[in-house]
């Protein structure tokens, strides 16, 4: 699975450099009986369906033209937007979010909860600071990068 995903990023990437896209991520997944290639990409603004169209025909093309096919089994093929609420993966994600609302999930608790929501404040390589709402006061909490499972951007309410 993770040489799918190594050749569908060496394969997509030129395309999106070329339109000034982004690949927030590729994954290749079995759901049921059937296997999903999913490209998730972004700009500055968002991407709109056209684009996503774009992307997914060029892609195709070149998928098509490899011999021997390297990816044997029957899939759909899948160009999106990652959505609002898109994960952070890459040290460049982090930076781009400095001062937006986040959301993480932990390995293991901290005060006695797993999840978080607030602002991102600070980013270092081993530590991540969030600005959170405590009932009625804000509290600012730093995380040990090691122990953050996941991190997306987060609707507020």
């Amino acid at each position: 699975m993770s040489s799918v995903v190594e050749t569908v990023t060496d394969l997509v990437t030129p395309i999106l450099d070329e339109q000034n896209f982004d690949l927030v991520e590729v994954e290749f997944v079995k759901e049921g009986k059937s296997w999903f290639l999913r490209v998730y990409i972004d700009k500055d603004g968002g991407i709109d369906i056209e684009e996503c169209a774009f992307v997914s025909e060029k892609l195709s093309d070149k998928l098509d033209s490899i011999d021997p096919d390297p990816i044997p089994q029957a899939y759909f093929l899948e160009v999106s937007s990652p959505g609002a609420e898109r994960p952070l993966k890459k040290e460049e994600d982090y930076q781009k979010a400095m001062n937006q609302y986040i959301n993480i999930s932990l390995y293991q608790n901290v005060d006695g909860e797993k999840q978080y929501q607030g602002f991102l404040k600070e980013v270092t390589e081993d530590e991540l600071t969030l600005t959170v709402k405590i009932k009625t006061r804000t509290k600012d909490i730093v995380f040990d990068r090691k122990n953050i499972a996941k991190a997306r951007f987060a609707i507020e309410f």
